[in-house]
């Protein structure tokens, strides 16, 4: 542990810091000038009616707490409000919320900060502003160890484990019935991933590491971030099953071969926007465009699963597209899906032909099997 004494605090303050400064000081125009060069402080300058202000305030909360220790604070963790101290905020050069300085002890200039405003980041900057390295507790490690290819992140290692390399991770809540339903398919993915050093699959718990999931805009439960050296990629979507979600890890990474190996695998492959030009390019691709809730959708679903069976390990993709998703549902306007469930057969990327004839397997099969011998003619010829 690190400890700078400062004999000097500002006298504004000396009935809170008897108590311990527990919370961020509100500073004025009338006691900023004076009181702020007698202590390092680090400053929120902020709105009320900022969305991102209300966002940071839990963060900033916590921030105060862990460098408020004793009556002597090292560090005072402050704030301003510019919608009451506009000529404060103007003198700052504040021309957006939340504008963060920190200013060192004896000085009037502030340093703008400019990282990521989560509780690990915004702690380094103070240490560095001080100029000093951090120790390390003896024996706790940088970054937990996986349970079964699975890393459960916290406050403070989230930062630490995602800022490289490409991450999948579940966002979620105990409480929460979706999340209880996948999580052994988590757990699952984790294990099959295990020894894949591309991607690590990983969770963290909203109720107790609240910062964390603050800071991605987490609004709902369960939540799965792609997460590339730190920054969010892309949301996934798409059916919580196994194979869906190895699919998607497969397409992420751009392992050509675990894809095929997956794709190998299911019966009925997922589509969506980014990745249908690319699925129809090749082959006969015959796909199933649906809605969840659709009757006649979930009725058809037994039965192009048993299609998808029959055409396993050959030229012929079976898909499916929920139209209901997000990045799928230009997809279904731009393809003409006018309802539900719609099916169009495709030729190296090409629509040929919409079925419209009964949805009993044995029919199914014979529409699909006919394009196959008719391209197998015409490739002889």
């Amino acid at each position: 542990m690190w400890r700078i004494a400062f004999p000097v605090i500002s006298s504004a303050l000396i009935c809170l810091a008897k108590e311990e400064i527990r919370k961020p000081v509100q500073y004025t125009t009338e006691n900023f000038s004076a009181e702020v060069p007698k202590n390092h402080h680090f400053i929120m300058f902020y709105a009320p009616w900022c969305g991102h202000c209300s966002k940071l305030a839990p963060t900033w909360e916590e921030l105060a707490s862990t460098f408020h220790k004793g009556s002597d604070p090292d560090v005072i963790i402050g704030k301003v409000d510019c919608t009451v101290e506009t000529a404060l905020c103007s003198e700052n050069d504040v021309t957006g919320y939340p504008t963060l300085k920190f200013f060192k002890i004896g000085e009037s200039e502030g340093v703008k900060f400019r990282g990521t405003r989560d509780v690990s980041s915004l702690t380094s900057f103070i240490y560095e502003q001080l100029g000093i390295t951090p120790e390390e507790p003896e024996g706790k490690p940088d970054v937990p160890e996986p349970v079964g290819g699975l890393y459960e992140l916290t406050e403070d290692s989230f930062s630490k484990h995602t800022e490289r390399g490409k991450h999948f991770v579940k966002f979620y809540a105990p409480w929460c019935g979706h999340c209880q339903k996948l999580a052994p398919v988590w757990d699952s993915l984790a294990k099959s991933l295990e020894h894949d050093k591309m991607v690590s699959v990983a969770k963290i718990d909203c109720t107790v590491h609240r910062t964390v999931c603050n800071n991605f805009d987490i609004k709902g439960y369960p939540t799965l971030l792609w997460i590339e050296d730190g920054k969010k990629v892309e949301k996934y979507q798409g059916q919580r099953t196994h194979e869906e979600l190895k699919e998607f890890v497969a397409r992420m990474i751009g392992d050509e071969d675990a894809d095929a190996h997956v794709v190998a695998e299911q019966p009925v492959i997922s589509y969506s926007a980014d990745n249908f030009e690319h699925g129809i390019a090749k082959g006969i691709t015959f796909i199933k465009f649906f809605a969840p809730w659709c009757g006649h959708c979930k009725r058809l679903a037994p039965t192009w699963e048993e299609l998808g069976k029959k055409f396993v390990g050959t030229d012929v993709k079976i898909v499916k597209v929920d139209c209901t998703l997000d990045n799928s549902k230009e997809l279904c306007g731009q393809e003409e899906v006018n309802g539900f469930p719609t099916l169009f057969l495709y030729k190296d990327g090409k629509k040929v032909e919409e079925y419209s004839g009964s949805r009993s397997l044995e029919d199914l099969y014979d529409f699909v099997s006919r394009h196959r011998e008719e391209g197998a003619k015409r490739d002889e010829l």
